[in-house]
């Protein structure tokens, strides 16, 4: 008689185990995904909402925050990585579940975690999000993707840097071939100064406050936030750096609204404009594109200090509602209103300040919006130009005889900065504009680098501030 065959009994169902940290950061990662939201918005209130529970605290809010951000500034990198390890184009593959494997990615090549810990932590994600199906494949995947550590990937995914310095760069630096080249461009040079650039950009930047003239100082700053807690600003006069994890929104003048949270290059843009000497009168200044309101909230305050008063208008009204709040409680006389700068409401040469900080790619801010790289073409240039030089155009003819315009943006590709100011002072596209450089350099005092002049481009590697780009002109006729 033939034994039967023993069969192994079955291991008992086990409920997949829910994380809340890495369960908020699929969710950060969706909301960008479905809904083109930027990082920096979505996970404040996820992380003000999972503070409600007992069992998250600051390191849990830390490690979201390092999974988030590091997965959508090394997409591109882990995007070339998986498709090493998966069976099928990554384009086949379901966003979710190329999310949860990004994330798993980052955590076994850009942190610290174990390898084991890495993959059951991802696993485990996938059964609650993905299902236990999924989470085999999540399984499969991560396990290969554990066979190397990030340079050993980088070496079999990145085509050599003699063959294609481009690419090369790109992938070990996660930025779309196109950023670099672009950036490339702009910054000149060799490849120390672009590896510098997009080594910056992949640094989580410092968190720097404002204290707004007239309304708060620097002391009060650096009081409230506790000297192991901050330190001075690298040069604007009225910038606090707070140490890594700092919460602004505890800062009572922050709270209050007489400091805000404005990087250190946004700043010297708005100092540059207010200290730039202007013939005849100084009454009445304009922030043309004044959302969200860091800039308008410190030209104010600066305004008030001089008998001065601001017009900030923007053009969506949920962001001059921002605007708004910004200002509120200056001390001087201002305005703020909905309105479009390319259809001015207000009477041409009735200004002797104006500034105008227009919509962009967004290039030179991809250290606070790392998804910006991945979501931008180099098509969306050709959609900004118009705007851009419109914008411009209409600045200089609200600026009165002898009064400066600020032309600002944050980008440093050439198609938004110079090209801009030379194509409207030619009168590309429209008639000529009567009006000369002023040199910006001498208004951004002891600020290292600030090129040949008369314009201004500042850059995350070498004055640790976004790549905000100042143009300053002078209405002549």
């Amino acid at each position: 008689m033939s034994q039967q065959p023993r069969h192994r009994p079955s291991k008992p169902y086990r409920r997949p185990q829910k994380d809340p940290v890495r369960i908020l950061a699929f969710e950060a990662l969706r909301a960008v995904d479905e809904r083109d939201a930027y990082a920096n918005l979505v996970l404040p209130p996820l992380l003000r909402k999972a503070r409600e529970r007992e069992d998250f605290d600051t390191r849990d809010a830390a490690l979201a925050t390092e999974l988030v951000y590091g997965s959508l500034r090394r997409q591109g990198t882990y995007d070339a990585i998986l498709a090493q390890c998966v069976d099928r184009p990554l384009r086949e593959v379901d966003p979710p579940v190329l999310d949860v494997l990004t994330l798993g990615a980052h955590q076994l090549l850009g942190t610290r975690i174990p390898t084991h810990a890495a993959v059951s932590a991802s696993v485990e994600l996938a059964r609650v999000v993905l299902g236990d199906g999924r989470a085999k494949f999540v399984n499969a995947v991560l396990r290969k993707v554990a066979a190397h550590d990030l340079d050993g990937w980088l070496e079999r995914v990145a085509p050599p840097y003699d063959e294609d310095p481009e690419e090369h760069l790109g992938i070990v630096h996660a930025h779309p071939r196109w950023v670099v080249s672009a950036l490339w461009d702009a910054l000149g040079g060799g490849r120390a100064g672009i590896e510098d650039l997009l080594e910056a950009d992949n640094e989580r930047p410092e968190v720097t406050l404002v204290a707004r003239p007239g309304r708060s100082t620097t002391d009060e700053l650096l009081a409230a936030a506790g000297e192991d807690s901050a330190l001075p600003g690298r040069w604007s006069p009225y910038a606090v750096r707070l140490a890594e994890g700092g919460e602004p929104g505890a800062l009572d003048p922050v709270r209050e609204g007489r400091a805000g949270v404005q990087d250190e290059g946004s700043q010297l843009v708005a100092l540059a404009l207010a200290n730039a000497p202007v013939e005849g009168t100084d009454r009445a200044w304009l922030d043309g594109c004044a959302g969200p309101g860091g800039k308008a909230a410190l030209l104010a305050a600066l305004a008030a200090q001089r008998g001065a008063a601001l017009l900030a208008s923007e053009k969506q009204p949920h962001r001059a509602r921002l605007v708004a709040r910004a200002l509120d409680g200056n001390p001087g006389p201002y305005a703020v209103i909905a309105a479009d700068g390319t259809r001015p409401a207000w009477r041409a040469g009735a200004f002797d300040r104006v500034l105008v900080d227009v919509p962009c790619t967004g290039l030179g801010a991809l250290r606070r919006r790392p998804e910006a790289r991945w979501r931008r073409r180099p098509e969306d240039l050709d959609g900004f130009a118009p705007l851009q030089r419109e914008l411009l155009q209409q600045a200089l003819a609200a600026v009165r005889v002898g009064g400066v315009v600020g032309y600002a943006t944050c980008s440093p590709h050439p198609a938004e900065t110079r090209a801009v100011v030379d194509d409207v002072l030619k009168g590309r596209g429209g008639a000529p504009v009567a009006a000369e450089w002023v040199d910006a350099r001498p208004l951004m005092p002891d600020v290292p680098a600030l090129g040949d002049g008369p314009d201004v481009q500042l850059w995350p590697h070498l004055h640790g501030t976004d790549a905000m780009y100042l143009a300053l002109l002078r209405r002549t006729g």
